[in-house]
């Protein structure tokens, strides 16, 4: 094909590109003044765009049109990485600095929070002790009798799962959509006036507890124990973090102040969300312990113990120290 027949037909698409990316380099006030030109999808007109500068180069046309492209390719190039890396950073930046910050403010919440759930399991696990019977008014029979044979110390295969579960791969799947559906009835429970968000705390910390004294009380201390070693910093800390984030649900629409209820609950839905995608990260990581190591019967209890005070004090230092540089 001759350069003018290929320059005609592409020169549209060129001309495009130019005037997209020159209106990307621009500030952003300055964006925001003139009208972006139209462009559908960049990642295909670069794609396009790439190609024709290897079809230039091969055919040897005039320099000139391949400095053009080459001109073109780069700039592409350039904007692709940096948005690329610009997301990554936003991510890293959350997780080191925003989220442990955004924490530390919301901590009204949070101790609310933490006193309904772990006062309700603490509470639970010690009155069991006292009324062993008592297990069967918050757990039916067969639950009961399934829990027990899951961390029966003489299962030497795997522990806190029943026999005839699946793969480790599934089982994490499987404790995904646990976690995750917990957290979720913790936190939407605030948009009842937080009334939702205090009864799944404490029904899941009655639960819990009940679970944890009668094996403690039957004598399944060791396998019991052990197995929730691990996992326990990720995921109960992420149930406490749900239910603050429906607290601040449940504070715009009762304590709204000056503001519409519907402004209000706008406003602190987004610091609720931003710290749901904190408890959701840690639901995940609860979930790959649970599914790759609790249940592992061959580890000695004194790792699995002496692993789950490790996470328990990184999580603590996590949420008590980082960010504080830009706090």
């Amino acid at each position: 094909m001759k350069q003018s027949l290929f320059v005609a037909e592409h020169e549209a698409l060129w001309q495009q590109l130019e005037a997209w990316l020159a209106h990307r380099q621009l500030s952003k006030r300055e964006r925001s003044r003139q009208p972006a030109p139209a462009l559908a999808d960049f990642p295909a007109a670069y794609r396009r765009l790439c190609h024709h500068l290897a079809l230039a180069q091969s055919r040897m046309y005039s320099p000139l049109l391949i400095e053009r492209l080459n001109r073109l390719v780069v700039e592409g190039h350039q904007y692709l990485y940096s948005a690329r890396m610009h997301f990554w950073h936003k991510v890293v930046a959350f997780y080191l600095r925003e989220l442990p910050q955004l924490v530390r403010a919301e901590w009204r919440a949070l101790v609310l929070a933490a006193l309904l759930f772990f006062g309700s399991l603490a509470g639970m696990i010690i009155a069991i002790q006292l009324n062993p019977d008592l297990v069967y008014a918050v757990l039916p029979g067969e639950q009961v009798a399934g829990m027990e044979q899951m961390y029966d110390p003489e299962n030497r295969s795997r522990i806190g799962r029943e026999r005839e579960a699946d793969s480790d791969v599934l089982m994490f799947g499987f404790y995904i959509r646990n976690n995750t559906g917990i957290g979720f009835q913790v936190f939407a429970g605030g948009l009842l006036y937080g009334l939702g968000s205090l009864f799944f705390l404490l029904y899941n910390g009655l639960v819990i507890g009940a679970v944890a004294g009668h094996l403690t009380h039957i004598g399944y201390v060791e396998t019991f124990w052990s197995f929730v070693a691990g996992h326990s910093a990720f995921e109960l800390t992420a149930i406490v973090l749900s239910g603050a984030a429906g607290f601040k649900l449940a504070q715009a629409l009762i304590m709204p102040g000056r503001k519409s209820r519907r402004q209000a609950l706008l406003d602190n839905s987004r610091t609720a969300i931003r710290i749901i995608y904190g408890a959701a990260t840690l639901f995940v990581m609860a979930a790959f312990v649970e599914a790759f190591w609790s249940s592992l019967a061959s580890l000695p209890a004194t790792v699995k113990y002496a692993v789950g005070i490790g996470l328990w004090v990184l999580v603590t230092a996590y949420f008590r120290l980082a960010g504080q540089e830009q706090a």
